[in-house]
């Protein structure tokens, strides 16, 4: 037999399976099939030895890509390695992974439905685009792990949402909530209160996209989600606080307040905007209106300069009110990011 004729042979006799890179997998076909004991979708990864099995085959070094380990019992299986195993696309569901050692361990694309990584050692793993509704994390071990800005089922979510299909849209909306929430949690009971709060964000987020759009409990989401990132982001405040200041003094700008003769004063004694005045002139007179803007905002009163005109008045009390309440809310959500835990 030609050396030509003995690697179409071998070829032939290995698995069909074609990873992303373009190489196939070295598996030996076993059955009828023409795929590898790994790759089966029909043979059972039910039986004892699976553990062993697998990471026989780990310790090869080859690709671990697309297996179907539906239902197996990997308790406490050896998957790390500085290399980095490669596990992405593969099918986990419902596989009993509790205490695997899966550091650097590459899932992406995996689905790891209703899967128990209890007590897991998942340090720096790459998770983008898992599918995780219904992991257990409990006692999981997260540091690191890759998990992309936005879960699977958010983007699925919002491709369903942008076809016109919004039945599906919402029921991935929820399920991208119970994986946020998850996380959420396992990040919390792990003392990681950074990354939780990451994932409280995206699952208020999520909350607010299952409510009808203009309703007022998803427009005062927005609102809070804008102003403070649902109490997560104390600098969002502070910087929330500055556009209003600097937005108000623009109206502020525009129809004039009453002040003292600063040497900036229109023909109507206001300071504010003057089209026949230079660059220069206006520059100083809206600075003196943020300052009035600020000092609104800030203490209630109006010292020496005042709103000339009714609707002017309403928007100091209005700008007024809004510096108490975004005072309160920077102090309540300053107190919860250093106090929590």
């Amino acid at each position: 037999m030609s050396q030509s004729e003995a690697e179409t042979q071998s070829a032939d006799a290995s698995c069909a399976y074609v990873r992303v890179d373009g190489t196939r997998c070295p598996g030996q076909i076993e059955g009828d099939g023409k795929l590898c004991f790994w790759h089966d979708p029909d043979a059972s990864k039910e039986e004892d030895g699976m553990r062993s099995r697998l990471e026989d085959w780990a310790a090869t070094g080859e690709s671990m890509e697309g297996f179907i380990l539906r239902f197996a019992q990997l308790q406490g299986v050896k998957l790390s390695s500085h290399e980095g195993r490669v596990l992405r696309g593969a099918n986990l569901f419902r596989a009993n992974l509790a205490g695997a050692h899966m550091w650097n361990v590459d899932l992406q694309g995996t689905d790891l439905l209703k899967a128990n990584l209890a007590g897991a050692n998942l340090n720096e793993t790459n998770l983008l685009d898992a599918a995780i509704l219904g992991v257990t994390f409990d006692g999981a071990k997260l540091e690191r792990v890759e998990w992309g800005d936005v879960c699977v089922y958010e983007k699925m979510a919002f491709d369903a949402q942008r076809s016109g299909n919004r039945a599906e849209a919402l029921e991935k909306f929820e399920e991208a909530e119970e994986v946020y929430r998850a996380l959420r949690q396992a990040y919390d009971s792990a003392g990681r209160f950074e990354q939780a709060g990451t994932f409280f964000n995206r699952e208020m987020t999520m909350r607010r996209m299952l409510l009808p759009r203009w309703s007022i409990d998803r427009i005062w989401s927005k609102i809070v989600s804008v102003f403070c990132a649902y109490g997560e982001s104390p600098p969002r405040v502070i910087v929330s606080a500055a556009v209003i200041n600097l937005l108000v003094a623009v109206v502020f700008w525009l129809v004039g307040i009453n002040g003292p003769d600063v040497g900036l004063n229109r023909a109507d004694g206001r300071i504010g905007i003057d089209m026949a005045a230079g660059l220069e002139h206006n520059v100083y007179s809206y600075l003196h209106c943020v300052y009035y803007s600020v000092v609104t905002f800030t203490t209630l009163g109006y010292g020496e300069m005042t709103p000339p005109t009714l609707f002017t008045r309403n928007l100091a009390a209005a700008h007024a009110f809004m510096g108490a309440f975004m005072m309160a809310m920077f102090v309540a959500v300053f107190g919860k990011k250093m106090t929590r835990g």
